[in-house]
């Protein structure tokens, strides 16, 4: 588990990286980052702004491109020499890109700069072999997102905080009728119920284990929710599950699915019933939950990486948390900032700042491998077999494992 207790136990000063001193002139940053509407991309040339504002010999240029775009064009970026000089990073896709980033870790113990504000989990997500290099802005737990009223007509107790697998199942069963099912799971869902359940697929030299027994226990778990308790829908395996499987919560058709606090706004936009939202179900001991996030790291190709890191300071300070979070568009990274998402996002949510609350108290560090985007690749092309009945639960986590070590 990534630990932070040097960086902010503290430190004797250090020289930030040479080339990187503050300079006398002032200095224009490129930030790259992602954004889906002229909306958003205005909430982040906002952040922009407050550089400015608090250093008037700084510049940040925002550059923004779609979600899918961005992860297509960064390698090109940094092989071509035209990477940002702040570079948005996501959790989940740290692993891929650890030589692009400068290391952080120097360059704030020199400042004194306080990490413990921040969820823990999420700056693990943001290293690599113990390294940071990059600052959250946001962080997010996987959840059951629920439809309240299809759990008070079928008769089933709303679901708390902590609840079990066996209560999940439970109330998955009362709420499966004709059309309706009572729960919907697709592939990438494996590894954030597992280790909901404490069923490790990783060993512990941190090496891919889905061969194991805990590891095919949870997907047994998971596919019995389709063939065998039939509480889950059978989805097609061509295209996207996911969003298959939203669209169907979404229509009034699920009473429960698995996403994270990022759709809470497009949640409640979209569908028409009580929308409500409680942890995922653990198993026989605390419920560990995953978590994912984004931040902002400094080109390690940057000639300005001491101006870089006074612009990050800034992006996710209190000041700009306080205002994403207002704004919806984050559940914010620093603590006492969160309050303000609850307030905008989480608004007539059921349940919804207990169960995140919970989750964030139990979150760890969603541990992936450096190739664990080609694992999930894996899991949509062969999971559905499992889900189908077409090969047993151990046949497919043999076969992917067997692939994902090519």
């Amino acid at each position: 588990m990534f630990s932070l207790r040097s960086m902010i136990a503290g430190a004797a000063l250090v020289t930030v990286s040479a080339g990187s001193t503050l300079a006398a002139d002032p200095v224009t940053l490129t930030w790259n980052m992602w954004s889906s509407n002229d909306a958003e991309t205005a909430i982040w040339q906002h952040l922009a702004d407050m550089v400015h504002e608090k250093y008037p010999d700084i510049t940040v240029e925002l550059k923004t491109s779609s979600w899918g775009d961005y992860w297509t064009k960064l390698p090109v970026r940094v092989a071509s020499g035209q990477a940002g000089d702040i570079i948005a990073m996501q959790s989940l896709r740290m692993p891929n890109f650890p030589t692009v980033l400068e290391p952080l870790d120097d360059m704030l113990t020199s400042e004194g700069f306080d990490l413990s504000v921040f969820d823990q989990s999420i700056l693990g997500g943001l290293s690599y072999d113990g390294t940071l290099f990059a600052l959250p802005y946001d962080v997010g737990p996987w959840m059951i997102y629920y439809n309240k009223d299809m759990f008070e007509a079928a008769g089933a107790d709303l679901p708390e905080p902590g609840w079990t697998w066996d209560q999940f199942v439970e109330a998955a069963k009362k709420m499966t009728s004709g059309d309706n099912y009572g729960a919907g799971v697709f592939p990438q869902n494996y590894s954030v119920m597992a280790a909901a359940l404490g069923d490790h697929y990783l060993d512990a030299d941190g090496k891919l284990d889905l061969v194991s027994p805990e590891a095919i226990d949870a997907a047994t778990k998971l596919t019995n929710l389709v063939t065998t308790d039939k509480v889950a829908p059978l989805v097609a395996s061509s295209g996207d599950p996911g969003s298959l499987i939203s669209g169907r919560f979404d229509a009034g058709n699920l009473g429960m699915y698995v996403d994270g606090p990022w759709v809470m706004l497009t949640k409640k936009t979209n569908v028409k019933f009580n929308l409500g939202m409680t942890s995922l179900p653990r198993g026989e001991g605390e419920l560990e939950a995953v978590t994912a996030g984004s931040g902002f790291g400094i080109s390690a190709k940057s000639e300005h990486k001491a101006e870089a890191l006074k612009a990050i300071e800034v992006l996710t300070g209190p000041e700009a948390l306080t205002y994403l979070g207002k704004e919806g568009r984050a559940l914010p990274s620093r603590t006492e900032q969160q309050q303000y998402w609850y307030d905008v996002a989480a608004a007539d949510v059921d349940g919804a700042r207990d169960a995140l609350t919970y989750a964030l108290d139990h979150s760890v560090t969603y541990e992936i491998t450096s190739n664990f985007n080609a694992v999930e690749n894996l899991f949509n092309q062969y999971f559905p077999l499992a889900f189908s009945g077409n090969q047993s639960p151990e046949q497919v986590m043999q076969t992917i494992q067997s692939l994902a070590a090519q």
